[in-house]
């Protein structure tokens, strides 16, 4: 009986687990493996041999000036991106759990643009830029305007710009969740205490908001560290590789240049700079969940 309760059961898991284990394994956990075996040769993606280098590509790639200069680059646009994200999420959450007429529609067109493939997304924003905004700052100025794609500092704004108009509508799901999870007793009791309603949005709902506030901005930071899609359609790296991303630096040395060791070496320090921002903001955030 045990026998067969067992083998039931063993079925069950491999039925219903089972495809899902598969794919995991073979779509993240063995390219995981064969990229960090990867990182320890000097294969160029066409040969058949994969010499040996030890830790040479590791040494490379911290020795790898542009490399680093394109994670910092990263860093900068990652920490105004985050923000943004999150006060625009925010700010569109509170007024479609407001009771505005038509929330439900507004709901649904501040997510569409989250829908729209990242390199779609580049080449309609590029569009925008460089020709409907020229063609307006011209009008207006009566002179002849120039696109901000075309200067460092306005292809960092764009990519800033596109970003949050694309991850802004997702956020806000996610904080719309927070919202409706507070009890309104809790609000109603806060009001009758004497609380104003700024008041009670800061000593009551947005403390217990805090697990929306974790999981908005560890999704924020790790799509923002890793994006490559809008970068590539928006600017291309350029004016002058001035807003080449780690992502688009690790693609371009992997697959460019045909560096595949070093791409990977590179990539592999990405994850692990990414994860130990993400890990570190949601042990933050936890704790202070839990004090709260």
């Amino acid at each position: 009986m045990n026998r067969n309760t067992f083998s039931y059961k063993l079925r069950q898991i491999l039925m219903f687990a089972g495809p899902g284990t598969i794919l995991f394994f073979a779509v993240v956990v063995v390219p995981f493996v064969y990229g960090l075996y990867l990182t320890f040769t000097s294969w160029d993606g066409v040969s058949a041999h994969k010499p040996f280098v030890g830790f040479a590509n590791y040494a490379a790639a911290f020795s790898d000036g542009a490399y680093w200069v394109a994670l910092g680059r990263t860093a900068i646009y990652s920490i105004f991106a985050v923000v943004f994200i999150n006060i625009l999420a925010f700010a569109l959450a509170y007024l479609v759990t407001s009771g505005v007429k038509g929330q439900n529609f507004f709901r649904a067109g501040f997510f569409v643009p989250n829908l729209i493939g990242g390199i779609v997304l580049g080449y309609i924003w590029k569009f925008v830029f460089n020709r409907a905004y020229v063609a307006i700052a011209s009008a207006i100025t009566g002179g002849m305007a120039i696109s901000p794609l075309s200067t460092t500092g306005g292809a960092m704004f764009c990519l800033i710009f596109v970003s949050v108009w694309q991850y802004a509508g997702y956020m806000m799901l996610i904080y719309v969740a927070g919202f409706m999870s507070v009890s309104d007793s809790l609000k109603e009791a806060a009001m009758i205490d004497g609380c104003t309603p700024s008041q009670a949005m800061r000593n009551v709902t947005i403390p217990l908001m805090r697990s929306s506030f974790v999981q908005c901005i560890f999704l924020s930071i790790t799509r923002c560290f890793v994006v490559y899609d809008v970068n590539l359609s928006l600017t291309k790296g350029e004016p002058f590789n001035t807003s080449v991303l780690a992502a688009m630096h690790v693609y371009n040395q992997a697959f460019t240049y045909k560096n595949y060791g070093l791409g990977q070496a590179e990539a592999l320090i990405l994850f692990i700079v990414c994860a130990a921002v993400g890990i570190t903001q949601v042990m933050i955030g936890k704790r202070g969940e839990v004090e709260a």
